[in-house]
């Protein structure tokens, strides 16, 4: 007993009137491994499966992370208070560098105050689709500083937190399943418009992902220089992969024009030379 005390007593660093011994290492490590056992049994319960079906995944994770950062912060004053700093006194006598930091790391911040309203306020979730930039994005972590997404090309984005909350985003997540999508497409004229109009239902209707089949409509858009503009729309749940939906209804549509005689033209103009 006597030479386990006499260890913990050793010092291994003494600057000024610090002194780091054994036991406040030992200390230390002892936090260090609570807080991560502490945060293992809270991550394990709010993933469990009775707890998720009253929460969902991006819930139990945004309530996750709030918890983690809370737990480390405590942990970290009381890093500094085992070896002997006093974290009152350090705040107190860090006001003017902290001003000084904080104006240098204002943007930093931004995006932290931003992670922190984000993952209080679940306005975004993880597996929420949003659209940011004109880019269709799956979030896949929400972090303190900037979240993770994963685009339709599946290449991983980096966010700053700060550009989800001042910015104008769509979270298509919100929106219940009928989400209406439009694809614009012009005929020749003289075209048969009731023809067109029902060629345009008919591949719609042909693609499995297209929801409510008796929600698909056709609008005579306008008449331009060189052709009569229709729009198909339709309704679908797959909003990430909506693009390839569109791009097959597109094949499905220059087919079934191509079976109907119905012409896609291109611009033209008429020539008139007057002779004297």
């Amino acid at each position: 007993m006597e030479s386990i005390k006499s260890f913990l007593e050793f010092e291994l660093l003494h600057i000024g009137d610090y002194v780091i011994s054994a036991f406040a290492i030992v200390r230390i490590l002892l936090i260090i491994i609570i807080v991560i056992i502490l945060l293992w049994i809270i991550k394990k319960t709010l993933m469990r499966k009775n707890v998720i079906e009253r929460l969902d995944t991006g819930t139990s994770f945004a309530i996750y992370q709030i918890i983690k950062y809370t737990v480390w912060v405590i942990a970290f004053a009381l890093i500094l208070e085992t070896i002997g700093i006093k974290v009152t006194v350090l705040i107190a006598g860090s006001a003017a560098l902290l001003v000084g930091i904080g104006l240098g790391l204002q943007q930093t911040f931004n995006d932290i105050i931003s992670g922190m309203i984000l993952l209080s306020e679940r306005s975004i979730k993880i597996d929420d689709i949003l659209e940011i930039d004109g880019d269709i994005v799956k979030i896949e972590n929400i972090g303190l500083r900037t979240s993770k997404g994963l685009n339709r090309d599946q290449i991983s984005i980096i966010i700053p937190n700060s550009l989800i909350t001042t910015n104008k985003v769509i979270n298509w997540s919100h929106q219940n399943k009928r989400n209406r999508f439009k694809i614009n497409v012009g005929v020749a004229y003289g075209s048969d418009v009731d023809l067109v109009a029902k060629v345009l239902v008919e591949s719609a209707l042909e693609h499995k992902d297209v929801n409510q089949k008796d929600k698909v409509d056709v609008m005579l858009l306008d008449f331009a220089d060189s052709s009569l503009n229709f729009q198909l729309l339709f309704y679908s749940e797959e909003i990430f992969r909506i693009e390839r939906i569109k791009s097959d209804v597109r094949k499905i549509i220059t087919r079934k024009f191509r079976e109907n005689d119905i012409v896609i033209p291109f611009p033209q103009r008429d020539l008139h030379i007057k002779k004297d």
